[in-house]
């Protein structure tokens, strides 16, 4: 299977400035885009926080063609929001709603494409820490996300493959001939998965008895 992105970037590397910001100011960074789809009402300034996401993107050195990869496979999904949005709220909230989503996409971006995978997820596990008090486990939190950043892109890509696999046959209206092959690539990924981490002795918290003195 060829390799894919699919909505995040993946790291690249680098010296520059936002690749030395520290990793809570990164996380700041996309908890405020987030925190502002729900707060900004005008889609000017939407448009504003938008360019300058754009801006820090690109000062990285990860290059226009990562930013537009980032976004592309939004753009079918994020045509019908809009186009919904604007029969029934009108154009201005349409493209309000739009532009936040960009937002939240491109600062996660910025994150993935500015930070490696490693020290993300050892951000993850310092940022769990205070929560083990509530029976959280930080290490099993960062597995879990470190498996979800390589799954996706492992099935947008299944997906991709399958489906010009099926143009190629005349297939590509099927759905039985699109969804069947990416559903059985996917259980067979996750069972691999499991079966890895299971093997390395990561199963399920509860499947460890302590033994009896």
């Amino acid at each position: 299977m060829r390799g894919h992105g699919f909505l995040l970037a993946n790291y690249v590397p680098g010296n520059s400035l936002i690749h030395r910001t520290p990793l809570a100011v990164k996380f700041l960074l996309v908890f405020a885009s987030g925190l502002a789809s729900f707060l900004v009402s005008d889609w000017r300034v939407s448009v504003v926080v938008l360019a300058g996401l754009c801006g820090l993107f690109l000062a990285s050195g990860a290059g226009p063609r990562r930013l537009v990869r980032a976004v592309r496979p939004l753009a079918p999904v994020l045509l019908v929001i809009g186009a919904f949005q604007w029969w029934q709220l009108g154009g201005a909230t349409a493209a309000r709603i739009v532009l936040n989503i960009l937002v939240c996409v491109l600062a996660a971006s910025l994150l993935t494409a500015t930070t490696p995978v490693q020290r993300l997820l050892d951000g993850v596990v310092r940022a769990a820490g205070p929560f083990t008090r509530f029976g959280a486990d930080p290490e099993r939190f960062a597995l879990t996300i470190g498996i979800m950043l390589r799954s996706i892109p492992y099935i947008a890509g299944t997906f991709a493959d399958v489906r010009d696999s099926a143009r190629a046959r005349g297939l590509d209206r099927n759905p039985r001939a699109l969804v069947l092959p990416v559903f059985i690539t996917s259980v067979a990924y996750a069972r691999q998965t499991g079966e890895a981490l299971a093997a390395r002795g990561l199963g399920e918290a509860g499947d460890q008895e302590p033994d009896d003195d």
